[in-house]
């Protein structure tokens, strides 16, 4: 991992540059492409220090997200803030082993006002979702490991069995890392995921789950104050439905999903989630 210096690093495809020590900085969201956007919200650019980290760091300026964490971009206002408030009151968790990104998210929304909730919700529900993700099916996949909060190729090389799992890393780590909102992600997913997750997304199994687009909409791009999920972190969506499953989740709307997840295996899991990342935003 570079070394956090005030040397300025550049991207294709961009004229800005920003140093690793600033892409290190949460209080700092590094906007590569700022044509791309409207202008930022203080709360999304910069935070509020003491424990209020830029919104637009960890989830990028355009609302991209990455593996450890959410892409908030078409996110509706009123789930958006919706989501805030569980944060706040206990009642979106996890359920399991914390991770940091949560941890961290957990901080920074304590002492959100109200006003910069809503401020962050318009901004990110007015951005257009991106296509960043591919999903492919195998045996076999480059030898990984982790990265900070993420998975990454093994600088040794080799390759290694996939097995009843998904493993998401950035195709570009630097990238990734200073935080360019056109950063791309592979996912790969075991072999007839896809075809056994389209089938739970659309029929329900027979009975295992219940047809996503019933509160997803018809392309699972969202409908009313329901989430888009098309196109969506596979790892993510896998880790959202455990937490619906085993009670992370509770808050809001969460009562809707307590149907759909009850009867569903790791493997209907990971095929859901296959699918539904494999799909155009």
């Amino acid at each position: 991992m570079p070394p956090p210096d005030d040397k300025p690093n550049s991207l294709p495809g961009s004229k800005a540059a920003f140093s690793w020590k600033q892409a290190r900085d949460l209080f700092v969201a590094p906007d590569w492409h700022p044509d791309d956007h409207a202008a930022m919200p203080d709360i999304v650019a910069n935070g509020r220090k003491p424990d209020i980290r830029a919104c637009g760091s960890c989830h990028r300026v355009e609302g991209t997200g990455g593996p450890e964490n959410a892409s908030l971009a078409g996110l509706p206002v009123a789930y958006f803030i919706q989501q805030i408030a569980d944060f706040k009151s206990g009642a979106r968790k996890l359920s399991g082993p914390q991770r940091p990104s949560t941890q961290l998210m957990l901080a920074s929304v304590k002492d959100m006002t109200d006003a910069e909730v809503r401020a962050a919700a318009e901004y990110f529900a007015a951005l257009k979702r991106k296509r960043i993700i591919k999903v492919v099916e195998s045996e076999t996949i480059p030898k990984t490991g982790p990265s900070r909060l993420f998975y990454v190729k093994s600088p040794e090389g080799g390759t290694e069995s996939l097995g009843r799992r998904i493993v998401e890393f950035p195709d570009d780590v630097d990238q990734f890392e200073l935080r360019d909102s056109r950063a791309t992600f592979t996912a790969y997913v075991p072999v007839g995921s896809l075809a056994k997750g389209e089938a739970l997304a659309k029929t329900g199994g027979s009975g295992t789950t219940v047809a996503c687009n019933l509160c997803h909409g018809p392309d699972l791009k969202g409908l009313g104050p329901f989430p888009p999920i098309a196109g969506r972190s596979p790892s993510y969506i896998v880790r959202q439905l455990y937490e619906f499953q085993h009670g992370g989740r509770t808050g809001g709307s969460s009562a809707l999903m307590k149907l759909p997840v009850e009867k569903l295996s790791q493997d209907d899991m990971i095929a859901l989630a296959a699918y539904v990342g494999s799909l155009e935003p």
